[in-house]
């Protein structure tokens, strides 16, 4: 086969590659995090997570692992109470000669985090979070890191906090939290449902509250 060929044949294939890539992209822009059919009547949130951010799984749900780890995506959620697990992980160029099978980037990661807030039907939310300009900056960061859960005007609903290991799976319900008012026929089920969903911090907080 003539060099011609060969060079013809390569831009074939890279042109076909490109067509792939942006198909697929096209279509996992926006992943929903449910099983089954959007629920009739609902409107779902998105919440927007950029490259840095890998999403693990949402409510106990595992998200699907791309080939490409910077790729940012959109995740449709159910309105009301989300879990998401996720990491921060950036990718910087090692200066200098590489020897023989050793990487040549750095990998900076942060432990799992978590973020948990009421979703309402229709609106945008993403994460907010210092960029880090070098490596240095990035590691820093890591070791102390903080983030928050913005709507699209900008008002934080929810900050980031070290995932401390799969809680029980929760079930978004339209109307967020006030589905644990009075009259659903059973408040205290209700208030032992809140209960175990909450922080140890929140905990402290309503206990203290409760006994002044």
């Amino acid at each position: 086969m003539s060099m011609c060929h060969v060079g013809g044949f390569f831009k074939l294939a890279l042109g076909v590659l490109s067509l792939l890539v942006a198909g697929c992209a096209s279509s996992l822009t926006t992943i929903d995090t449910w099983d089954g059919d959007l629920p009739a009547a609902t409107e779902r949130a998105v919440l927007k997570a950029p490259g840095t951010i890998q999403v693990t799984e949402v409510n106990g749900k595992a998200m699907t692992n791309f080939l490409m780890d910077d790729l940012a995506l959109d995740y449709g959620l159910l309105p009301g109470g989300n879990e998401v697990v996720f990491t921060y992980k950036t990718i910087w160029a090692k200066s200098g000669v590489v020897d023989n099978g050793e990487s040549k980037v750095h990998v900076v990661e942060t432990d799992p985090q978590v973020v948990r807030f009421d979703a309402e039907p229709g609106v945008t939310y993403q994460f907010a979070f210092d960029k880090p300009s070098t490596r240095r900056e990035a590691e820093a960061f890591s070791e102390d890191f903080s983030a928050t859960i913005v709507n699209a005007a900008g008002e934080a609903v929810a900050e980031a906090k070290i995932w401390q290991g799969p809680t029980k799976n929760r079930t978004p319900v339209s109307g967020g939290a006030s589905n644990y008012a009075a009259g659903s026929g059973d408040t205290l089920e209700a208030l032992k449902q809140l209960w175990a969903e909450a922080t140890d911090e929140e905990k402290k907080t309503f206990l203290r509250w409760a006994f002044e």
